[in-house]
C-alpha cells in the first residue's frame, strides 16, 4: 500500500504546481513537445499573446516569431541550443496574435527523462516592451545629446574625471582650443591654463570650489594649443551619483574674446564720450565766466586809459596807474586763454608759414628755455602754410616749449618738427583733407594715463602752485579747434611727451608773420560823429561811452537792441553804431540787421570777445574785439570812413566833449 501513498502525495503535488502555474499571469509558461509543439498554455501566456489554450496547443511555436528570425531558423536553433547545452536565452521580438510585435525575455529549458532522453521544453516568456521602449528612449535621449554636444561648436564641453582630467572633448573644444581629442584625453586640464596661474594653484583651487559648492564660475585667459591666449568663461560642475560619490566634472568654456574686445572698445568710447561732455560743459562755464570777466576788464582797462591821459603828470600816480593796467592786461590775457578753450575767442586766420614763423620767434624760445635746453627743428624743405592765427600759434608754440622745459628737470632737448599729411576719408575728429602735422617733442618725465586724460582740462596743472594756471594746454586744444584742427598728446612715463597739432592746410601762400601794428592814434584827426553805443553791461556802456567822448564824438548810450533802434526812429543824423553782441532778446548781429533793412549799408560795429560768430546767414559788419584800447576804437571807426550828418550833445554827459 505505500506505492499508493507516494502515487497519491505526488498528485497532490501536480495539482500545486498546476494551481501556481496558472496563476501567474506576467509570464507565459508553457511546455513544447520535442518538435517545438505546444503542448500546455498558462493564462499568463494568453494575457499578453493573445491566444486561448484551445487556439495555441499543437501549433508549433514558431508562429510566435518574427518573419525575419523564421527565416533564419531561429526558432530550431534556439531549441538545439537547450538540447545541447541545457538552457537558451535571450530578448528579442516577438509576434501577438493581432499581428502586433513585442519585446520579450525568453528562457527555454529542456525537460529529461532520467536517461537523459529529452521529452519536450519548459518556456517561460516576459513581456518587456515597456522596459524596452523606456531603453530604447533613454538611448534615443543619449544619442541625441551626444549629437547635441559634439554638434556645438561655439563651447567647448568636455568631462573631466575626478583628478582633473580629461575624459572626453566635443568640436567646439577641438576649435576653441586646437586639441585634437586623441591629443588631450587622458591630459590633465591645468594645462589650458598660463603658466602664473598654473604656479598659483589656480586649477586645483577651481576643482575645489566645485567640490565644495558644486559649481566654480571664472572669467581669464586660457591657453591654446599653439601658446596662445585668449578670454575664457568658465564654468565647471560637479557629476555625482545618487548617493553623493563624485564621478567627475562637466567643463563648458566659451571664448569670449571678441566680446570683451567689444566691451573694452565701449568702454573707451563711453569714457571719450563723457570726456567730450565734460570738456564741453567746462567749455561752456569757462566762455560764459570769460565773457563776463572780459566786460568787466573793458571797464577797467578803459577807464585806466582815460584816467592815464586826463591825470597831471606825476611819476607816483603813474607808477601806480601803470601797475594797474599792467594786472588788467594779465587778466585779459587770461580771459583770452579761457575764452580761446571756449572757442570763442575771435581768431584771425590766414596762411602762416611755420618754418618762417619758428625761425623768427627761435630767440624768443631759446630765451625761455634756458641755456640747460637744446632746441632742434626739422621741417622738409617743402612745406605749405597753415591757416591759422599767427599770433596765437606764436603763443602755443611758446606755451608747448615751456611746458616741454618744465618737464625737463634737468635740461634735455625739444624737437620742433612738422610734415605735411593727407586724410583721403578723415578720422572721425578731423574732416578729409591736407594736413600740417605739427610736433613738439621733449627728453622729459612723460606722464602717466590718468595725467594725459587730464592735460588738456583748464586748470588743471601737475606744477607747484604759483608756477602755472593749467590753463596752456588747454588753449592750445581750443586754438587747434578753432583752426578746424586737432590738439593730440603722446606719453609714456619715462620716455618723454610729444604734443601733436594738426593744422589744415591754407590755400594761399603765407607772408610772413608780424606783429600786428598798434593801432594808429586818430583821436586828433577823427571827425565827430553821432554815435549810438549799445550794451547791456551799465559798466561796458558807460566806459565806451567815456572812450568816444574823449575821441570827440556825440554818444547815445542805449542799454538794450530796442532802445537803440527807438533813438535811431527819433534821430535821422546818427551816423554810427556801435554794438555789443550778446545781449537779451536781440543780439548785436540781429541789431544790425534790424537797422540797414530800414537804412541799407548803414555803419555798424560789432564788439564782441566772441569767435565763431554766423555772419553768413546774417550780414557783414567790421568786429573790434573786446577789450579793445582807445587807439583801436578810434582806428576801427577811421577805417569806416563815416561822413558826419550832424552835430548833438551826448546822452550820457550832456555838454561834454573832447577837451
Amino acid at each position: 500500500m505505500q506505492p499508493t501513498g507516494r502515487l497519491a502525495d505526488s498528485k497532490s503535488d501536480d495539482g500545486r504546481y498546476r494551481l501556481l502555474i496558472e496563476a501567474i499571469t506576467d509570464y507565459a509558461i508553457y511546455m513544447l513537445d520535442p518538435t517545438g509543439v505546444v503542448s500546455s498554455w498558462n493564462p499568463g501566456a494568453q494575457r499578453f499573446k493573445g491566444y486561448d489554450a484551445d487556439e495555441i496547443i499543437g501549433k508549433h511555436f514558431s508562429q510566435f516569431y518574427t518573419e525575419e528570425d523564421r527565416a533564419t531558423d531561429l526558432p530550431a536553433r534556439a531549441l538545439e541550443t537547450a538540447r545541447r547545452e541545457g538552457k537558451f536565452e535571450s530578448e528579442g521580438w516577438r509576434m501577438r496574435k493581432d499581428g502586433t510585435r513585442f519585446w520579450a525575455y525568453v528562457v527555454i529549458d529542456p525537460i529529461r527523462l532520467r536517461s537523459g532522453e529529452v521529452i519536450g521544453f519548459a518556456k517561460i516568456t516576459r513581456d518587456l516592451t515597456e522596459r524596452k521602449a523606456a531603453e530604447e528612449t533613454l538611448r534615443r535621449s543619449q544619442e541625441e545629446f551626444r549629437l547635441l554636444v559634439q554638434g556645438v561648436t561655439d563651447y567647448a564641453i568636455y568631462l573631466l574625471d575626478p583628478s582633473g582630467h580629461v575624459s572626453n572633448w566635443n568640436v567646439g573644444a577641438q576649435r576653441i582650443k586646437g586639441y585634437l581629442p586623441e591629443e588631450i584625453i587622458g591630459k590633465h586640464f591645468s594645462q589650458f591654463y598660463a603658466e602664473e596661474d598654473r604656479a598659483a594653484g589656480m586649477p586645483e583651487k577651481a576643482l575645489e570650489a566645485v567640490r565644495r559648492d558644486g559649481r566654480f564660475e571664472h572669467e581669464g585667459c586660457r591657453l591654446r594649443k599653439d601658446g596662445s591666449g585668449f578670454w575664457a568663461h568658465v564654468v565647471i560642475d560637479a557629476i555625482r551619483r545618487d548617493d553623493g560619490e563624485l564621478l567627475g566634472y562637466a567643463t563648458v568654456t566659451r571664448d569670449i574674446t571678441e566680446r570683451r574686445d567689444a566691451q573694452e572698445k565701449l568702454d573707451k568710447t563711453r569714457e571719450a564720450f563723457m570726456q567730450a561732455q565734460k570738456m564741453e560743459a567746462i567749455g561752456q562755464l569757462t566762455g560764459g565766466v570769460a565773457h563776463d570777466f572780459n566786460n568787466l576788464l573793458m571797464a577797467v582797462l578803459g577807464s585806466l586809459e582815460l584816467m592815464r591821459k586826463r591825470l597831471p603828470d606825476d611819476p607816483k600816480l603813474l607808477s601806480l596807474l601803470e601797475n594797474a593796467v599792467r594786472g588788467a592786461e594779465r587778466g585779459a590775457a587770461l580771459t583770452k586763454r579761457m575764452l580761446t578753450f571756449a572757442r570763442r575767442q575771435e581768431l584771425k586766420q590766414e596762411p602762416v608759414d611755420i618754418p618762417d614763423l619758428v625761425r623768427g620767434m627761435a630767440e624768443l624760445l631759446q630765451r625761455s628755455l634756458g641755456p640747460a635746453v637744446s632746441l632742434e627743428t626739422r621741417f622738409p624743405p617743402r612745406l605749405p602754410p597753415v591757416s591759422a592765427d599767427a599770433n596765437q600759434l606764436e603763443l602755443a608754440l611758446l606755451n608747448l616749449t615751456v611746458n616741454a622745459r618744465d618737464a625737463m628737470h634737468y635740461g634735455g632737448e625739444i624737437v620742433i618738427a612738422a610734415n605735411e599729411l593727407t586724410l583721403e576719408n578723415g578720422d572721425g575728429r578731423l574732416k578729409p583733407g591736407h594736413y600740417v602735422h605739427l610736433r613738439v617733442s621733449d627728453t622729459g618725465t612723460g606722464m602717466d594715463e590718468a595725467t594725459l586724460r587730464r592735460a588738456t582740462e583748464p586748470f588743471f596743472t601737475t606744477k607747484e602752485p604759483g608756477k602755472g594756471t593749467g590753463l596752456g594746454l588747454s588753449m592750445v586744444h581750443g586754438l587747434a579747434e578753432q583752426f578746424g584742427g586737432r590738439f593730440n598728446l603722446r606719453s609714456k612715463v619715462g620716455e618723454g611727451t610729444t604734443a601733436e597739432l594738426w593744422l589744415p592746410v591754407a590755400q594761399a601762400k603765407a607772408n610772413a608773420p608780424g606783429r600786428p601794428r598798434p593801432g594808429d592814434s586818430a583821436a586828433e584827426n577823427a571827425l565827430p560823429l553821432r554815435i549810438v553805443a549799445v550794451d547791456d553791461d551799465p559798466l561796458v556802456l558807460t566806459n565806451t561811452v567815456a572812450m568816444l567822448e574823449y575821441l570827440g564824438h556825440v554818444c547815445y548810450a542805449a542799454s538794450s537792441a530796442q532802445q537803440a533802434l527807438d533813438i535811431l526812429k527819433s534821430d535821422d543824423k546818427i551816423d554810427l553804431v556801435i554794438t555789443d553782441q550778446i545781449m537779451p532778446k536781440m543780439t548785436g548781429l540781429q541789431l544790425a540787421k534790424a537797422i540797414q533793412s530800414d537804412r541799407p549799408n548803414f555803419p555798424v560795429i560789432l564788439a564782441s570777445g566772441y569767435a565763431g560768430l554766423d555772419q553768413e546767414s546774417a550780414i557783414k559788419v567790421p568786429l573790434l574785439a573786446k577789450p579793445f584800447t582807445l587807439d583801436q576804437l578810434a582806428a576801427q571807426i577811421v577805417r569806416l570812413d563815416v561822413q558826419p550828418r550832424g552835430g548833438g550833445e551826448s546822452a550820457l554827459f550832456p555838454g561834454s566833449g573832447p577837451e
